[in-house]
């Protein structure tokens, strides 16, 4: 199946060869095509360019021409951090959080994490993996072409193996790119409190074993945070995870300063999360690292916390990614394009910076890349087109407009 799409108003994020990530000062550029043409081929970008560029060719060269006339083209966003397999929304804790109780106050009553965790027991895979699937539909719809999925709110054996066995279903049958994350130790169930080292020896003795002897994960995470792990726990996780080829992905920093950035640097951690609590030290080991700062606007948003110092560390010469966090207790919508306006809105960060965030650099937070994250001969055809927008600066800043008109995945249109 060969694609063309002409007329583009303007072609968004185009680069010549993937790049790692884009830091600092550079993260406020844009690369853009006005007046542009894209070719697609069976499921990769082929070509792009200028539309003078395209005299050679005829539409009757390719099996599908469409004319982009007034709209944009962006590539899918990649979203480094999920939890959207879960069984239960916790709309009736929302009420305690308006009455002013802290996400801290509400984990110690049961809720939080527990309350998924009592909902997952309860629900069989099946229904599960049906109740996950139509988030995923909702958030291929919305722009998403490649997500990350925790496990996370099973918290034994056999729920953290249902849970990654979703997902892994999930892998197989949808056409979004999906990254699996193994997050047992992402709160102290009720039965360990006061003997966390016995929780922490079950995540490592019993769960990782099966979870790399099934091959359900890519990476392995861990809650490093005030009233969750420790930077021992944590250390201790990633060691034994490191024996199965397991990458770390780290919650850190979200309630305090945790140790838990410093924990993620020195086990080579794909990305550090949340970052509400980031200071100088941790982002001059964040700068001599390979770990992406990933921030999460929606679940600070959500929470009423404080936001991460996005600005002192873009000007230190940090690349930032975002990401929605999407999960039923703190931030309960997997839409990046809202992402992007908290970005803006909240963070003050431009929407260059943004739309890097949500692109490039939140690619290289999934180990994606070399294959998504942009528009780039060779990389995976996941993008979108817009309605008729007057600019890209229009997609954060009209922040509750519904502004996609068709999405393609692999190549191909999802209707």
């Amino acid at each position: 199946m060969k694609i063309l799409i002409k007329n583009i108003k303007e072609l968004i994020q185009v680069e010549e060869a993937p790049k790692k990530w884009i830091a600092g000062k550079d993260m406020a550029r844009l690369n853009t095509i006005k007046n542009a043409f894209l070719i697609v081929e069976d499921s990769l970008f082929q070509d792009f360019g200028l539309m003078s560029d395209l005299s050679k060719l005829q539409d009757s060269d390719f099996d599908q021409v469409i004319d982009a006339s007034g709209r944009m083209l962006f590539p899918s966003y990649c979203d480094s951090h999920t939890h959207l397999v879960y069984a239960k929304s916790r709309e009736i804790e929302y009420s305690d959080k308006i009455k002013g109780l802290s996400y801290e106050e509400i984990a110690k009553r049961g809720g939080g994490i527990l309350n998924s965790v009592k909902y997952l027991s309860e629900t069989s895979e099946e229904d599960l993996y049906q109740q996950s699937m139509r988030r995923i539909e909702e958030i291929i719809g919305l722009g998403t072409g490649a997500v990350e999925i925790k496990s996370g709110y099973g918290l034994d054996v056999e729920n953290e193996i249902k849970m990654l066995r979703v997902i892994k279903r999930i892998k197989e049958n949808s056409p979004i790119t999906v990254k699996s994350t193994f997050l047992g130790a992402h709160s102290i169930p009720e039965k360990y409190r006061g003997k966390q080292e016995d929780y922490v020896d079950l995540v490592i003795n019993e769960m990782l074993p099966q979870v790399a002897a099934e091959n359900l994960a890519d990476y392995v995470d861990v809650f490093c945070d005030k009233g969750f792990f420790t930077p021992t726990d944590t250390d201790r996780i990633l060691m034994a995870a490191m024996k199965y080829g397991l990458r770390a992905k780290i919650h850190a920093n979200e309630l305090d300063y945790s140790g838990g950035i410093q924990v993620g640097v020195k086990y080579n951690a794909l990305s550090v999360d949340h970052l509400e609590f980031t200071g100088d030290e941790e982002i001059k080991l964040l700068l001599a690292s390979d770990t992406m700062p990933t921030l999460l606007p929606g679940a600070a948003f959500f929470l009423g916390m404080q936001n991460p110092p996005v600005r002192k560390m873009i000007d230190a010469g940090l690349p930032i990614a975002l990401a929605s966090d999407f999960n039923p207790g703190s931030s309960p919508s997997g839409d990046m394009k809202l992402v992007m306006s908290l970005g803006t809105i909240k963070l003050k960060m431009l929407p260059e910076e943004v739309i890097n965030a949500v692109t490039i650099n939140s690619a290289y937070a999934m180990g994606l890349q070399e294959t998504h994250g942009s528009i780039c001969k060779g990389k995976q055809a996941n993008f979108y087109l817009t309605k008729e927008i007057p600019s890209y600066e229009y997609m954060p800043y009209a922040y509750g407009s519904r502004l996609i008109d068709q999405v393609f995945l692999n190549g191909k249109e999802i209707k």
